[in-house]
């Protein structure tokens, strides 16, 4: 989630979930999940128009330029704010903090130094996630 495609964290994994998700095999994948939407509603893109544009270019490059010049415009430092919310971005009612402790404990429950999806998604996936402190 962390990598950056058009400048937008998480938009390479929403290309890859939306491509599972037309090919069949998304598996445990969601798409569009609520970080989808909350992507697309920040570039003024629906699922519909992003699902066409995926399904129209083979390469992640042509539907990162696609959201490029299709996403609404914000200056560096609100699309940089906007990013730093979403890699902070933690469960937000009791419920969702029970369903989050859930799929960590699965992956593992010694990580509860962890309280943000993004950092849930890569431990999930097998990437690093170093050890959190209360300042992240």
């Amino acid at each position: 989630m962390r990598v950056k495609l058009a400048g937008y964290v998480h938009l390479a994994r929403m290309i890859d979930k939306c491509r599972a998700v037309l090919a069949g095999t998304e598996g445990e994948y969601i798409y569009p999940c609520p970080m989808d939407i909350r992507l697309l509603e920040y570039a003024g893109i629906t699922d519909e128009q992003f699902t066409a544009a995926v399904q129209e270019s083979p390469t992640d490059e042509g539907v990162a330029e696609w959201f490029r010049l299709s996403a609404k415009h914000h200056s560096g430092t609100e699309l940089n704010e906007w990013n730093e919310t979403m890699l902070k971005r933690g469960p937000s009612t009791p419920e969702k903090q029970d369903y989050f402790n859930k799929l960590r404990d699965a992956v593992d429950p010694s990580r509860t130094d962890l309280t943000a999806w993004s950092d849930l998604q890569d431990l999930e996936e097998g990437r690093s996630v170093p050890p959190r402190t209360t300042e992240r």
